[in-house]
């Protein structure tokens, strides 16, 4: 090329990345290739050096690199450009969200322009704009003048939209067809929130192991086109799984900084790696038994059944409880029930309702006379939590109090005093609460809100000092360990993931600091009579930052609030700002942890990049508490070069921002930090060669046959092949992302009203559902029921469909009676060592096949 080309390259860094990971599989490819006798040592070495291609970029006079953040100083540049920039929703299914954001937009005098995807969305788009008096222009084929001010519609999509905040340019891209209305879907399944796949991720499949996810191909087999995963193996093996088969196989989680090794198709080096890593957990295992014992040995408090009182309480909530929190509730009773001592995970992401559902359980154990002690991490938390209870238990008999510095020596002496005698139902603390002078007349329920947030030594001391006692844990992000420990089976677990009525997910933004950016950002929300947080986690040097906001931004209140503040200051600051007496708190990370003030909804956080991904998801979800959008500006300093890790945590709390992503976050955080070590033991070589779903299926393994109990019988695993069309169309769905997660949702579907929800959400994001993708659905559904009645596989062979189980109970057999008429002559049963039975399809018409199979399992099916 030449030297007056211009050069571009997106995001150098991971540009290097890449070229790293492709010399590796190279590399392990072409060694398999010498080790067979297929090539000459020396083709070891014939890939294109990393050094090659620094100075190929390098030696160019005219390059420009496009970065996310700051260049490293690998990158070698004369002139650094801020462009500054924000991503911009996509709306789905969000019409209501659009129309508010282009208002805003117009209003500070905004070019705006819409890819609308076709020309029918396009002209359905105008005609709802219009409606809500926004007007638009659509350009027609000849030049058009594009001003500030107006609203413009496009054909055609893009990948994600983006604001030029300095130019007053949004670029919005509409890839669903948009809906006044939003209907939540829930996760068949908590385990599913770990499974996001993109193209490159490495994945774990049950029987061949360690691969590299490459895309999804639709191939022609058969006359049939049907949708494949491409994973690749070593030595550049290729394994299509059918997209009906994604529960075959989990993304690979372990170490940012380790690629796995990627194992050979067919081979049986996965399964000696199995091996290997069971054998090596077997002295855990053992380990884990003994806890176990240890805690069926303690015999807790059998607590009685709910009392009139009980549902008084309960129905004095003024909220509708979503259907997780009536399950959490539920199981948690059962475990107090139930006379064994209870150590329960309760999870849901912030703002869920976890509070409520411990309130329950609180005034359960108060009814039967025992005392209830719930462990906060920090003063503020305890103070709030105190306010709430009280107003919660107002008139019913329950005597809540509180132990942190907010009390006076006196006071506490006093508390401590009545706790003793039996005097104090709840008390609220924080640490306090593990002091020697503490002790319990009688205590049935301990409560332990955002355990990641206290030491090993304070978790030990509960261990130690609590034995006996029924104990629940409240998390929004469970650390690590934690989820070792519930998924492990340690510990209950349950799960809210049901965000609550009108709530919103916090529209994120991750820039450099700017300070245009936060004037608008806090002008905003103090106009819509709403407050702001602004974290700034340096107490030496806030006092200047607090002048700084104040010259920045004038007529707003800015008051303070840190952890080294005096006890009676800082309770005061914090009520002005509850009452409104500020419009900025300028604040440490005091905030993190609980807080609730529904009127706080905009979040600023300066140099971000020094905090871990955890706390940021847990700061972030101080705001968006009520039935406003709120926003959170998650910023680090301007022209500064961050490391790896800080942006991959800025990207994935950029990248997390849907309801529910808690469990995200502590897988992500665990691939960024490390497993940590279980109970002690150095384990972090076996994840990294198995993965950690892998792990903790071994685990679990080693455990029954410690305990001598039979291995779990695998779950049996139906497969459908009837040679029909069934796929899910590019000309459809444009994005590979949002294929793969339809297909999750179809593979997950058990029943025909799944069917109706999946269908409503096609029709409403994309239109019309295609015959083919439709024959998915319903095969998805075919094979749920195939599977239910024992049927290991159903395959069309040759002028048959032959059904063949796996497992077989009497019931079905006795529906057997109910094919004599409707398929008569037509099907055949074979009672031999392999049970099948088999529809004759000859005479059929080939649009008729899956409904005559679908009536047939449906029979057999339903009772």
């Amino acid at each position: 090329m030449s030297q007056e080309t211009v050069l571009f390259t997106d995001d150098y860094k991971k540009c290097i990345e890449r070229m790293d990971i492709i010399r590796q599989e190279h590399f392990e490819t072409v060694s398999a290739l010498i080790g067979d006798g297929y090539l000459l040592p020396q083709n070891q070495d014939g890939l294109f050096q990393r050094e090659h291609f620094e100075s190929f970029v390098f030696s160019y006079g005219k390059a420009v690199y496009y970065s996310a953040f700051t260049p490293s100083k690998d990158v070698r540049y004369t002139a650094l450009h801020h462009i500054n920039a924000k991503a911009v929703d996509l709306y789905e299914r969000r019409t209501d969200y659009l129309i508010n954001d282009l208002r805003e937009m117009l209003k500070n005098k905004y070019l705006v322009m819409i890819a609308a995807g076709s020309r029918a969305r396009k002209t359905s788009l105008a005609k709802v704009l219009s409606e809500e008096g926004i007007g638009t222009i659509v350009p027609d084929e000849e030049t058009v003048e594009l001003l500030h001010g107006h609203v413009y519609l496009l054909e055609g999509t893009l990948h994600r939209g983006f604001e030029y905040v300095d130019e007053k340019l949004a670029f919005i891209t509409l890839k669903d067809r948009v809906s006044k209305r939003a209907k939540p879907k829930k996760s068949k399944k908590s385990m599913d929130l770990f499974t996001d796949l993109k193209v490159g991720d490495y994945v774990v499949h049950d029987i061949h192991g360690v691969g590299r996810y490459t895309g999804v191909e639709q191939l022609v087999i058969d006359q049939v086109k049907k949708d494949y995963l491409k994973i690749v193996y070593k030595g550049g093996d290729v394994l299509y799984l059918p997209v009906n088969q994604l529960d075959l196989i989990q993304k690979y989680i372990g170490p940012e900084s380790n690629t796995p090794k990627v194992n050979s198709l067919g081979g049986k080096e996965w399964t000696k790696a199995k091996s290997r890593v069971k054998e090596s957990l077997r002295e855990i295992a053992e380990e884990l038994v003994k806890l176990y014992a240890k805690r069926q040995a303690l015999e807790g408090f059998a607590f009685s059944k709910d009392t009139v009182w009980q549902n008084q309480f309960e129905e004095a909530f003024p909220y509708d409880e979503t259907d997780d929190q009536i399950k959490c509730i539920e199981e948690i009773k059962k475990d107090m029930e139930s006379g064994q001592v209870m150590d329960r995970l309760l999870c849901g992401d912030v703002g869920y309702g976890k509070t409520e559902v411990a309130l329950r359980a609180m005034f359960k154990a108060v009814m039967d006379g025992k005392q209830v002690a719930y462990l906060v991490p920090t003063t503020i938390l305890a103070q709030q939590h105190y306010d709430n209870f009280t107003l919660r238990f107002e008139g019913f008999p329950v005597n809540v109090d509180m132990l942190s510095r907010f009390r006076s020596k006196e006071q506490q002496t006093k508390i401590v005093k009545a706790l003793e005698k039996g005097q104090v139902d709840i008390i609220v603390g924080t640490h306090r609460l593990l002091s020697q002078d503490i002790k319990f007349k009688n205590l049935g329920l301990l409560v332990i809100d955002e355990e990641q947030r206290f030491g090993v030594e304070h978790k030990e001391k509960v261990k130690k000092d609590f034995a006996g006692v029924d104990v629940l844990t409240l998390t929004a992000t469970p650390i690590p360990r934690t989820l070792h420990m519930s998924l492990s089976g340690i510990r209950d677990i349950s799960v809210i993931e049901d965000p609550p009525e009108e709530r919103h997910p916090v529209r994120t933004y991750v820039l450099e600091h700017d300070e245009q950016v936060i004037k608008d950002a806090v002008y905003r929300e103090v106009a819509r009579g709403g407050q702001v947080f602004y974290l700034f986690n340096r107490v030496k040097g806030i006092e200047s930052k607090q002048k700084e906001l104040s010259d920045l931004l004038p007529g707003v209140r800015v008051g303070v609030a840190h952890g080294q503040m005096q006890e009676k200051k800082l309770e005061d600051r914090m009520n002005s700002f509850l009452k409104g007496e500020y419009d900025v708190l300028l604040c440490t990370t005091i905030i993190e942890s609980g807080l609730d003030m529904p009127n706080v909804n905009t979040l600023i956080i300066e140099n971000a990049d020094r905090m871990g991904l955890a706390q940021l998801y847990q700061i972030r979800g101080r705001v968006g508490r009520s039935n406003r959008i709120a926003y959170a500006y998650i910023t680090y300093k301007k022209d500064m070069s961050l490391t790896a890790i800080a942006e991959k945590r800025l990207e994935a709390i950029r990248e997390f921002t849907d309801f529910g992503s808690g469990f995200k976050i502590a897988m992500r955080d665990m691939e960024l930090r490390g497993t940590g070590n279980l109970l002690g033991y150095e384990q972090h070589g076996h994840i990294d060669i198995v993965g950690y779903d892998t792990y903790c299926k071994l685990l679990d393994q080693a455990v029954r046959e410690v305990k001598g109990e039979e291995p779990a019988k695998p779950p049996l695993e139906t497969m459908v092949d009837i040679s029909v069309n069934a796929y899910i169309d590019e000309g459809y769905v444009e994005n590979e992302s949002t294929r793969i997660e339809l297909y999750k949702k179809i593979a997950a579907v058990s029943d025909k009203k799944d069917v109706e929800d999946i269908l409503d959400e096609l029709i409403d994001r994309f239109g019309d559902v295609p015959e083919e993708t439709n024959n998915l659905i319903r095969i998805a559904l075919l094979r749920k029921m195939a599977n239910d009645i024992g049927l290991k596989s159903v395959e069309r062979k040759s002028r048959h469909i032959v059904m063949s189980f796996g497992n077989m109970d009497s019931k079905v057999f006795s529906r057997m009676g109910k094919l004599a008429v409707p398929f008569k002559g037509r099907f055949l049963f074979d009672a031999g060592k392999k049970p099948a039975l088999s529809l004759k399809i000859s005479d059929m018409e080939e649009g008729t096949i899956l409904s005559e199979v679908e009536k047939l399992i449906g029979l057999l099916h339903d009772a």
